[in-house]
């Protein structure tokens, strides 16, 4: 069955951070693209970072400079460093996967989502 879990979510003050991992069960992500996107409540699913095979990287730019997207392939698992949060960052993030990467959620695969709650 294939599968991606999402996991390192939960809450952090405004300024701190979080990492999180997306890892994958029953393929291999080597030869796939892996998106992140968030979706707060009463909003629609956005972009939010993607790196592809090869290790190319793109962001959001309310992300840029902030967030960084990296993978291990030994491990199967993409990450989600988040730094320097914001209450606005409050979402329930989602890995995705694809052949093709995309910065819309046209991914093929997708995790069932961590909560991210940045608040004092």
């Amino acid at each position: 069955q294939l599968q991606l879990v999402e996991s390192g979510g939960g809450l952090v003050q405004p300024g701190g951070s979080l990492r999180l991992s997306c890892a994958a069960s029953g393929f291999t992500l080597d030869y796939y693209a892996i998106g992140w996107f968030r979706q707060a409540p009463g909003k629609e699913r956005e972009f939010v970072a993607a790196i592809g095979w090869s290790g190319g990287r793109y962001y959001a730019d309310f992300v840029k400079g902030r967030f960084t997207i990296s993978r291990d392939n030994a491990k199967n698992t993409v990450y989600l460093q988040m730094n320097s949060l914001k209450p606005e960052d409050t979402a329930v993030y989602y890995c995705a996967a694809g052949v093709v990467l995309r910065t819309t959620p046209a991914y093929d695969y997708w995790g069932q989502g961590t909560q991210v709650t940045v608040s004092s």
